[in-house]
């Protein structure tokens, strides 16, 4: 069984492969540092009885948007700067991908958005695409673009609840 735990020095991530450079470098480089300091949690999907090897990662961390740069409709709501959570990486395992597991750990990040949003405001959920392909993949999720950068997605918290509520608590409207 795959569980998602926060990432700990006995995981292996010198082993870890998702076939993007950057992304390997910074679970094996910074993922721990930026934990340590206070800028990011990163989570890893591993299965429960090789509790060690990585399966899959993505990191979570706060930031502030100026309510302008949202889409129009959802501009009007705010003013100045809005409190976020941006998704700032998400990788899988050569091996694992295009299995499930990538929307697996979208949605267990969905699930630590709701807890924060329970202790803290959250206007919504960010994410940057690294290309066309992959912002399918969060569109699919009900991601949408921002105006002047197309790959910048952003998922408001409304959405981001009304999805939490009906597919993770299977609850009906």
């Amino acid at each position: 069984m795959i569980k998602f735990v926060l990432l700990k020095r006995t995981h292996h991530r010198e082993n870890f492969d998702c076939g993007v450079e950057e992304l390997n470098r910074f679970l094996k480089n910074l993922a721990r540092q930026n934990l340590n300091k206070g800028l990011s949690r990163t989570f890893v999907a591993v299965d429960e009885n090789i509790p060690e090897e990585i399966l899959g990662f993505y990191t979570l961390s706060l930031f502030e948007l100026s309510a302008e740069k949202l889409p129009e409709k959802l501009a009007k709501k705010y003013k100045g700067k809005i409190p976020c959570v941006k998704l700032a990486r998400l990788a899988t395992a050569r091996g694992r991908q295009k299995h499930g597991l990538g929307t697996h750990m979208l949605i267990d990040a969905i699930m630590r958005i709701i807890t924060i949003s329970e202790h803290a405001g959250i206007t919504g959920y960010f994410v940057d695409a690294k290309n066309s392909e992959v912002k399918k993949f969060y569109q699919k999720f009900g991601f949408i673009s921002l105006p002047d950068h197309p790959l910048e997605l952003f998922l408001p918290f409304a959405t981001l609840q009304m999805m939490y509520e009906k597919v993770i608590l299977r609850k009906d409207p």
